[in-house]
């Protein structure tokens, strides 16, 4: 399938911070922001899924600061994470975008419900992908049996162990072997895991950055101020939530635990899945993404 050709635009977001954008699909067709990850850049989305969600939206995708080809820019501005989600804004606002649907994988999950909860009138749906709830309140079983959220299961330690090492500078090659081995760890154990792909696609996102190194700045960036736990149950936005059954950063039930506790929201199973986004599950995921957005659309 031939892919659909995309436009790309530089963002100002902050003095001397600029993002890169790009967007693929009918200039008339209702927009969809997608938001990755931390330190991920928005190449990581791949073109497959990214065609599919275009053949019916104006599909737009940045690169976060500190990641890809926008601004490396915290050691000199340091910046909260509340600021990336005014930095998708931003994007919208550059695109000339009112209102638009909204995916957020990981940490673009979490900023996808800041936008859910300060900013609702701009948003048509949400979806959140292997992400955890900005949200105090515990998960409740059909028993009434409650579960703190900070008792929810954690991290694999496996990735834990790998997050802790530290990147040493051994050359490109050697960079990919570690994002490979690290996607490897992130797909979880449910599904093949294609390593030949992932270095492609990443040999792409260096290609793209102009530079093999990895920024930290994410991860320092100042957490704080993200508890959403009352506006987030006061949502109306209909909201779709990925069920991975192999995620290993927030596994199960993180994901019934976010439907509970932020209004109008519901989960979808993607069995198999992990904390990536394999092969076998990019066009029922776009499937399930487009049939939200319709409805929504719908009312």
């Amino acid at each position: 399938m031939p892919r659909i050709p995309s436009r790309t635009r530089t963002v100002d977001v902050a003095p001397g911070v600029q993002l890169w954008s790009d967007v693929r699909g009918a200039d008339d067709a209702p927009p969809l922001l997608l938001i990755m990850g931390a330190q991920a850049s928005g190449l990581a989305w791949p073109e497959e899924f990214t065609d599919a969600l275009a053949a019916r939206h104006r599909v737009i995708r940045y690169d976060h600061r500190d990641a890809g080809r926008s601004t490396w820019s915290y050691d000199a501005q340091p910046y909260r994470i509340t600021d990336l989600a005014d930095d998708a804004l931003a994007v919208l606002d550059a695109h000339g975008v009112e209102r638009a649907h909204i995916v957020g994988m990981s940490l673009g999950g979490m900023l996808a419900q800041l936008l859910l909860a300060d900013h609702p009138d701009r948003i048509l749906s949400a979806t959140l992908i292997g992400t955890c709830a900005l949200s105090g309140k515990p998960l409740v079983e059909a028993d009434g049996t409650e579960t703190a959220a900070a008792d929810l299961p954690g991290i694999d330690p496996r990735v834990l162990e790998m997050w802790a090492q530290p990147v040493e500078d051994h050359g490109p090659e050697a960079e990919l072997d570690r994002r490979v081995a690290h996607w490897r760890l992130l797909s979880g154990e449910e599904l093949p895991f294609h390593a030949d792909e992932m270095r492609e696609r990443e040999r792409r996102i260096i290609e793209h950055a102009g530079r093999y190194d990895v920024s930290t700045a994410h991860g320092r960036a100042d957490h704080t101020g993200m508890d959403r736990t009352e506006q987030l149950a006061r949502n109306t936005v209909p909201t779709l939530v990925t069920d991975a059954s192999a995620e290993p950063v927030f596994p199960p039930p993180h994901p019934r635990h976010i439907a509970q506790v932020i209004g109008n929201a519901r989960t979808v199973a993607m069995p198999g899945m992990g904390h990536a986004l394999p092969r076998e599950r990019l066009q029922p995921l776009a499937g399930a993404i487009l049939e939200h957005a319709a409805a929504a659309e719908r009312g």
